[in-house]
């Protein structure tokens, strides 16, 4: 009787910690994990982080503009119901629709030669432009820029990448 007991505690056990690493793992992976598309770390690019929430419910955390672009275009049936993205000065996550972003400038992208950076306030990104240029932009300006950029982009990163490995 008492081994019968156990069993059912252990078999409950494994199934409350089962649920709880299921159910973690989504927010694992959105929130504090990797990009899916290129593998680099939120904790490194957290000033260029975009978290895309889908109507569906669920949620998808991508390292930059570029990335967050194919996620849209591979998930093309995928209403999205929220973006937010990294600020550039402090790393929090920001409306990417009320975000004041700047396109350009001399400031090496992330995952792009053409930058495309968040900023909380307008103060910020105007100082950010003063120091390193750059024009102001809305988020569909910098959708736009990120999908025509994305060819050229590609390309970049495929280089980069086969340097890595000479």
């Amino acid at each position: 009787m008492r081994n019968r007991k156990n069993m059912i505690w252990q078999g409950l056990l494994l199934i409350f910690v089962t649920a709880v690493v299921v159910s973690g793992a989504n927010f694992v992976l959105a929130d504090e994990g990797a990009c899916q598309y290129c593998g680099m770390k939120k904790a490194m690019y957290g000033h260029s982080w975009v978290t895309i929430e889908h109507e569906d419910g669920s949620v998808t955390g991508v390292c930059s503009v570029h990335c967050a672009a194919i996620d849209m275009a591979l998930n093309i049936d995928k209403s999205v119901k929220k973006i937010s993205v990294g600020d550039y000065n402090t790393k929090k996550q920001i409306d990417a629709d009320t975000a004041h972003w700047v396109i350009g400038g001399n400031k090496m992208g992330v995952m792009t030669a053409r930058a495309k950076w968040a900023f909380a306030g307008k103060e910020s990104a105007d100082d950010f432009m003063k120091q390193n240029g750059g024009r102001p932009a809305t988020f569909a300006e910098v959708m736009k820029a990120a999908f025509e950029d994305m060819y050229e982009d590609t390309l970049m990163i495929q280089k980069k990448r086969k340097m890595k490995k000479m």
